[in-house]
């Protein structure tokens, strides 16, 4: 089963197998409970039992054919993309000036900037409840957009500055040397390199915007309802199998996202080799 080198000793194999059947058991507590509510989703009658006494697709239809839950899921939709669009502009920027030479205080510009990754959620809702109150953006999905673009900009500087670390600059003056300006420079040299780095951190703000539901507690009423708050709100209010069918398509979502930041991550890696052999 397991191919070892000759030389390996049996205390050597057995430490070996050892660690890949503790690492095995690891992973499937992690992933057990999404394993079990995963069949339960499809199951033909109200109960949350096993077996299951028959196979249906009823909750997923009752899903999309229900209005609160497709309003729920268009509004997660809409706030997902503008707070990541608006997460990646601010992201993309700010690593661009923290990877300037003469930037004076960017540990502490940095801290600053990662901070909404390190304070509590209940914390900065209460905070963005607060400030965005006089200003009318309550109960409104711009507000949450704004909020969740706060919490997405973390995750696109930590990626991007990550990759921009990798990025050998000499491209970027024979660039200029050539006569093209900075914008140019930046869009046709510096951008497709770190494209990796740029998609990375905004599917990590989409997803931080997709599931995030203290903050959409604080800011957001009937009719600007979120997929995870209409969640919330329906294990307070009426358990229903229809949960655990959104929260099946909550977990493909995020398996096919991180499938999405593995290749991403691989493409850098090759990308970043092709740069430094220049």
């Amino acid at each position: 089963m397991f191919n070892f080198p000759a030389y390996v000793t049996v205390w050597g194999r057995v430490g070996r197998v050892s660690h890949i059947v503790l690492s095995l058991a690891v992973l499937v507590f992690l992933v057990l409970p999404v394993l079990v509510i995963m069949p339960l989703s499809f199951n033909s009658q109200p109960y949350f039992t096993y077996p299951l006494p028959g196979v249906s697709l009823r909750w997923y239809r009752a899903f999309v054919e229900s209005p609160e839950w497709m309003l729920a899921l268009k509004n997660t939709l809409i706030v997902g993309v503008a707070s990541t669009l608006i997460a990646t502009v601010l992201g993309v920027s700010a690593s661009l000036g923290l990877m300037h030479p003469k930037l004076k205080g960017r540990a502490l510009i940095t801290g600053i900037l990662v901070s909404p990754m390190i304070v509590p959620l209940i914390i900065t809702a209460v905070g963005v409840y607060f400030a965005f109150s006089p200003f009318g953006l309550t109960n409104s999905l711009l507000g949450l957009i704004l909020a969740h673009a706060a919490l997405g900009v973390p995750f696109v500087v930590v990626t991007v500055t990550a990759t921009l670390a990798g990025f050998n600059e000499s491209l970027s003056r024979a660039g200029r040397n050539l006569g093209a300006s900075p914008l140019r420079v930046f869009m046709q040299i510096k951008l497709p390199i770190i494209a990796p780095g740029v998609v990375s951190g905004a599917l990590f703000a989409f997803a931080t915007s997709f599931d995030e539901i203290v903050v959409a507690l604080f800011l957001t009423g009937t009719d600007q309802r979120t997929v995870p708050r209409q969640m919330w709100s329906g294990i307070r209010e009426q358990l229903s199998p229809t949960i655990l069918a959104v929260a099946t398509v909550l977990v493909v979502i995020s398996t096919l996202l991180l499938i999405t930041l593995e290749m991403l991550r691989r493409r850098t890696e090759r990308l970043r080799g092709t740069a430094n052999a220049f």
